[in-house]
């Protein structure tokens, strides 16, 4: 039995050392440098109504995406039915899911069917009429094919989002769909709520475009603008006075390349103007491009467009092979950061409108905190005295027990980076009812086996092994319920689930284990005649 109670000892002791450990970062704040490079140094994170931060609700512009595919389709047919020898003299865009084409030959529709039918069956004739110049083909979006764009459109801003979230820097942030066509994003802790709402919702459109500087500035300012042609403006801002200048530049509409090449990009230091620049990393295919567009371009300027603003327009001197590129644009450090994080993330397949911003200051989430506490220390402290005074020493061994479930609740928050929020301050609240109701079970087993004349030790024995069931099927059945909350709930219903989770399994072991061995101690070590309770 001595053998017993020594590994019981070792094993009790390694846990509340490890717990200490886990949570002296979150009560001391700042560990000194070699503690994070040997132990644990992760605080346990409050949520949203504990320490404050943004909530917004964003609605994705899924008939943007829609125009969007549509708009690229049909550039693609048109190329098609060119290499079949169909000749189209006009195509556009009409509303949200149609395209209007003019055939040069009406006798060509039957051409076209063929085409749709072989290679774009998402397309269908709407409907066709002869015109002085040809025929007029409406082309239209089949229903189905809309619906999967627009879910596809979500889900990708949603994990765009989330990728871009999680390079910021928030710590748990909640980021989970809300309909068909919103999103819901709450940001614990975010301090630059106007920086953070920029970098979500921005497009992050990259395209290299090549400058036209044959065309007349003037007359394409007053709208007169040559075929395949766009009129961009370079955005420049003056660092000393804050004065931004656009400089108007006419650029072919066709985009050379795009962001969907681009793997990586970081910010680094230009070494002759010490000013940040986004350095790019493009992929195999999009190295092969740029080297090619290089090439064939040299000694004219290349425009950096992201978001139809250019943001450099350098002139090309020679060939550029190896797939790197850099973004200038007088950046301060910050803005770069902001746009490396955008293109590494991608851009979003649509624009993002804010329907709701709300932002919860770190005084409120203090005043939750204050009195989320506040109530656990009452609730705390009336069980403590109850069990004081009704089982005297018997009290106050699960008095200690019950503040070293609590030590291993909070361990475990911040070893599984855990989320503590104000439904879980209810949940640890609702775990010490728990565990001292274990406890009850047990001290009320012991005494009735006491009463029929049984020795100390076999009462001891008697009552932990009668109250075992109880206890275990009282926690099973809340554990499960704990789980099931976890996995189908959402926010604050995750944030009890996780607490009473790890607050049941942290209750079974100081319970059912810890008070045993301190029961055992007391009969066997200090040789008591009788258990104190």
């Amino acid at each position: 039995m001595k053998g017993k109670l020594g590994w019981r000892a070792i094993l009790i002791a390694m846990v509340l050392l490890v717990s200490i450990v886990y949570l002296v970062p979150t009560v001391v704040g700042d560990t000194p440098v070699w503690w994070g490079n040997i132990l644990p140094s992760d605080q346990v994170q409050l949520g949203l109504d504990l320490q404050g931060g943004m909530h917004l609700v964003l609605e994705v512009q899924t008939d943007k995406a829609v125009e969007s595919q549509l708009d690229i389709m049909a550039n693609d047919l048109r190329r098609t039915l060119r290499d079949d020898r169909v000749w189209v003299t006009q195509t556009q865009v009409l509303g949200k899911h149609a395209v209007l084409m003019t055939l040069k030959d009406g006798n060509d529709l039957e051409k076209l069917e063929s085409v749709l039918e072989d290679r774009y069956p998402d397309l269908i004739v709407k409907k066709s009429e002869p015109v002085h110049d040809g025929l007029q083909v409406v082309l239209e979006l089949t229903e189905t094919e809309r619906k999967r764009i627009k879910q596809f459109a979500v889900s990708q801003a949603l994990e765009t989002i989330r990728n871009r979230v999680d390079q910021f820097g928030v710590s748990e942030p909640d980021i989970r769909p809300q309909g068909a066509d919103r999103l819901l994003i709450q940001l614990p802790g975010v301090r630059e709520p106007e920086r953070a709402l920029a970098l979500i919702g921005r497009t992050a459109q990259l395209e290299f475009k090549l400058v036209d500087e044959t065309a007349d500035i003037q007359k394409a300012l007053e709208g007169e603008l040559p075929p395949g042609r766009e009129l961009l403006h370079e955005v420049r801002v003056d660092r000393e006075t804050g004065r931004r200048s656009r400089t108007p530049m006419v650029v072919e509409s066709r985009s050379l390349l795009t962001g969907q090449y681009v793997t990586d990009a970081r910010v680094q230091i230009d070494s002759q103007f010490n000013e940040p620049y986004v350095a790019l990393t493009l992929n195999p295919k999009g190295a092969r491009l740029f080297e090619r567009i290089t090439e064939e371009n040299v000694r004219r300027r290349l425009a950096i467009v992201l978001d139809d603003v250019i943001n450099s327009a350098p002139v090309i001197q020679e060939k550029i092979p190896g797939g790197t590129a850099r973004i200038t644009g007088n950046f301060t450090m910050e803005e770069a950061r902001d746009l490396a994080i955008v293109l590494r993330a991608g851009a979003l397949p649509a624009p993002v409108i804010v329907l709701e911003e709300r932002t919860v200051g770190p005084s409120l989430g203090k005043d939750s905190v204050r009195k989320g506490f506040l109530s656990m220390l009452v609730g705390g402290c009336i069980v403590l005295l109850f069990m004081l005074l009704y089982y005297r020493v018997g009290g106050v061994v699960a008095d200690a027990v019950l503040l070293f479930n609590v030590v291993l609740i909070m361990a475990a928050l911040a070893a599984f980076g855990a989320t503590l929020t104000l439904p879980g301050i209810a949940g640890i609240i609702l775990t010490i009812g728990m565990a001292v109701d274990a406890n009850v079970l047990v001290f009320e087993r012991i005494r009735e086996e006491l009463r029929v004349g049984k020795t100390p030790k076999a009462a001891l024995d008697g009552g932990y092994a009668k109250a075992i069931v109880t206890i275990l099927d009282a926690n099973v059945t809340t554990l499960i319920v704990a789980l099931v909350l976890f996995q189908f709930g959402t926010g604050p219903i995750r944030g009890f689930a996780v607490t009473l989770s790890i607050g049941i399994l942290a209750s079974l072991f100081t319970a059912v284990f810890v008070s045993r061995f301190v029961f055992d101690y007391m009969l066997i070590k200090l040789r008591l005649k009788q258990i104190p309770i």
